[in-house]
């Protein structure tokens, strides 16, 4: 990493030391890879066994009766998005897809998968987005209904990251309705390969990104894969959320640390009018304005993660502060590095034009930019 993180009172030794030791991984294991835009699905499982094998996965996957350290998260996720966003999928996926496991679910269910997904054996999913229910979540139309020892689920799920490459899948699904008329949600361990489970469509996205849609006919589940109880469901996909919108915040920060980083590079080297760009007092104020902006998201992005550490019992608006700033100006940031490179940064296939296309999603997953500017007024008037 760079030196902003030696600045921060935020990290311990041992939160410098993981960094630099990233540095030197991604370069070895993933920025050789990071170009490579064939065959997404089986370049994502190079990336989670390589991460496996490093001992990396076990700051996304929690073990039973252990925290995860939010600031390692992190850190890993803005390291690896800074070479390359496939890596930093595979990664935080691992980690979205266990935690509620981790958290409730029966004990053997809870071992055998967050294990296998700790040592990048299995790969995982989180569903809940639906065709009619994206950010309003309780809005979720798929059912699971109780039928002697198993669980009956029927529905649908859309733009769910891993679809197809993944080999289990933490479902929200509704097991009844609350007294308001909304859907008391539970959620479920489903195998890939549990009869009745289908993935009917592989969605291209405008940057490489295995996702997809998911079916499910008369699928049935043994009852003790439910993670909680029923009706816990809800609670579980907030807190999943809550404790990892932060570090969307950091992989939008390593995206835009490469970005200025390219741009920089660029402006020192190329030549207009007889002069390097970086001369140009107009291209010097474009990288003041990235600068700025990128260390006032990592300073937004590791308060959070700092505060969630030390077990401050809310952290709701940091989180979503961090979110919410950091990947707007990710992607402000990344627009100024491709004008920067002129029609060099349009090319196909350069940093900077894949920067531009990985950085866009991260505005709208895990809650959208909206969304948590209405997290942050509710949060900010209950004070």
């Amino acid at each position: 990493m760079d030196k902003f993180i030696e600045h921060l009172p935020f990290f311990t030794a041992e939160h410098r030391t993981l960094a630099a030791d990233l540095e030197a991984f991604v370069q070895q294991e993933i920025e050789p890879h990071a170009a490579e835009d064939s065959d997404t699905d089986a370049k994502l499982r190079e990336f989670v066994a390589a991460l496996a094998a490093a001992g990396v996965l076990r700051y996304a996957v929690a073990s039973a009766g252990t925290k995860l350290d939010v600031r390692a998260l992190c850190l890993v996720r803005e390291a690896l998005s800074y070479s390359s966003a496939l890596a930093d999928l595979g990664f935080v996926m691992q980690g979205l897809g266990t935690y509620a496991i981790s958290q409730a679910a029966s004990e053997h269910v809870r071992d055998f998968w967050t294990s296998r997904a700790a040592q990048g054996r299995a790969i995982a999913a989180f569903a809940l987005t639906e065709p009619e229910a994206g950010s309003d979540a309780a809005a979720i139309k798929t059912t699971a209904v109780r039928d002697g020892d198993a669980y009956v689920i029927d529905g649908n799920k859309r733009f769910i990251s891993n679809a197809g490459v993944a080999d289990f899948y933490t479902v929200f699904a509704r097991t009844g309705t609350d007294d308001n008329g909304r859907a008391s949600l539970s959620a479920f361990v489903v195998g890939a390969r549990m009869p009745g489970f289908n993935v009917v469509a592989r969605t291209e996205m405008m940057s490489a990104h295995p996702i997809g849609e998911l079916e499910f006919k008369s699928c049935r589940v043994p009852a003790d894969n439910i993670v909680g109880a029923e009706g816990d469901g809800f609670l579980l996909a907030m807190r999943t959320m809550d404790l990892f919108r932060a570090s969307v915040g950091a992989a939008a920060c390593g995206m835009a640390r490469r970005a200025l980083d390219e741009a920089v590079r660029y402006a020192t080297s190329r030549k207009q009018f007889g002069r390097l760009l970086v001369e140009h007092q107009l291209i010097q104020a474009k990288l003041a304005d990235m600068v700025t902006e990128l260390d006032a998201a990592r300073l937004l992005v590791y308060r959070a993660a700092h505060l969630k550490d030390v077990g401050t019992v809310r952290v709701t608006r940091e989180a979503s502060e961090a979110k919410l700033f950091a990947t707007e100006a990710a992607c402000r940031i990344i627009d100024s590095a491709v004008q920067i490179h002129g029609g060099a940064g349009l090319v196909r296939g350069s940093v900077v034009e894949r920067l531009y296309r990985d950085i866009r999603a991260l505005r709208i997953y895990e809650g959208t930019s909206e969304i948590q500017k209405l997290i942050i007024a509710s949060q900010l008037l209950k004070e």
